[in-house]
């Protein structure tokens, strides 16, 4: 005989990881050139000037200076901006 009883299966039990998304450079903050600003799924946040997008749709820096969001036009499209460190 058992001495112990059977483990009873579960149908749960299974995630995924996290994706860690977010703004990962504030506004005002001084950044390296390459480095990620944005992470995000789709464009909440758009490209300004001296941004570049990823194919993930991930903002990162194309020279070093300070970051600066800003809304614009009737759709109050966010965009990123960096202002470069003189």
């Amino acid at each position: 005989m058992a001495q112990k009883k059977g483990g009873g299966s579960t149908r749960n039990g299974r995630d995924s990881k996290p994706k860690m998304l977010g703004v990962k450079a504030f506004g005002g903050e001084l950044i390296s050139a390459g480095s990620i600003i944005v992470r995000q799924r789709g464009t909440k946040f758009h490209p300004g000037t001296n941004v570049g997008i990823g194919k993930d749709h991930t903002l990162f820096a194309l020279v070093d200076g300070h970051v600066s969001f800003d809304t614009k036009g009737a759709l109050s499209k966010h965009t990123v901006s960096i202002t470069p460190a003189a």
